[in-house]
C-alpha cells in the first residue's frame, strides 16, 4: 500500500483539500484500496477541527467530500508515509527541520513541483483571503494532485524523483 501525506500550516484548508482531491481520483479509478491518503499541519492550533467552512464549500461545489479532523504532523509520519507533499516553501522547510535522516527527507516534496497548468512556486494559503482565493487555491491543488498522480502514483510506473 502506498501512503501519501499532504501538509500545510494548520491542516484546515490546503492539505485536507489535497487529500480530498487525491481520494476522489483514486476512488474514480477503483484504486482506493491500494493507497492510504491523509493530511496534517505543521502547527497544532487547529487540531481536532474540521476543515475551514469556506474550503468545504468550494470542495463540495466541485464534487469533493471531506471528513477530516485537523492534526499536527509528527515524527511517526516520516516512518509511515512514502510521500509527504508540502503546500508551500515555508512548510517544506519546516518539514525538513525535523530530526530525520536524509533518506526520510527524500520523501518530502513541494506540491507545486507537480503543477502542469499553472506557473506558481507554491500553493498560497487562502485562509485570510476571499472566496476567489479559495477557488484559485483549489485550482492549483487539483492541478498539482493530478500531476502528482500522473507522474508518481500511476500503477505500473516507477518514477525517478531524485531531483527533488
Amino acid at each position: 500500500m502506498t501512503k501519501v501525506l499532504f501538509v500545510c500550516m494548520g491542516n484546515i484548508c490546503r492539505s485536507p483539500a489535497a487529500e480530498s482531491v487525491l481520494k476522489k481520483i483514486l476512488e474514480d479509478k477503483n484504486l482506493s484500496r491500494e493507497f492510504y491518503v491523509d493530511s496534517a499541519g505543521i502547527i497544532d492550533y487547529h487540531s481536532g477541527e474540521q476543515p475551514d467552512p469556506r474550503m468545504i464549500e468550494v470542495l463540495e461545489k466541485r464534487g469533493y467530500v471531506t471528513n477530516h479532523s485537523a492534526r499536527q504532523v509528527n515524527l511517526k509520519d516520516f516512518e509511515i508515509f512514502d510521500y509527504i507533499l508540502a503546500a508551500d516553501y515555508y512548510v517544506f522547510r519546516q518539514l525538513n527541520k525535523y530530526s530525520i535522516d536524509e533518506e526520510k527527507k527524500k520523501k518530502i516534496f513541494q506540491m507545486s513541483r507537480f503543477l502542469n497548468n499553472h506557473n506558481e512556486k507554491e500553493i498560497p494559503d487562502p485562509y485570510y483571503g476571499s472566496e476567489e482565493d479559495f477557488e484559485y487555491c483549489l485550482d492549483l491543488i487539483e492541478d498539482a494532485v493530478n500531476g502528482f498522480y500522473n507522474e508518481v502514483l500511476k500503477p505500473d510506473e516507477k518514477p525517478d524523483l531524485s531531483n527533488n
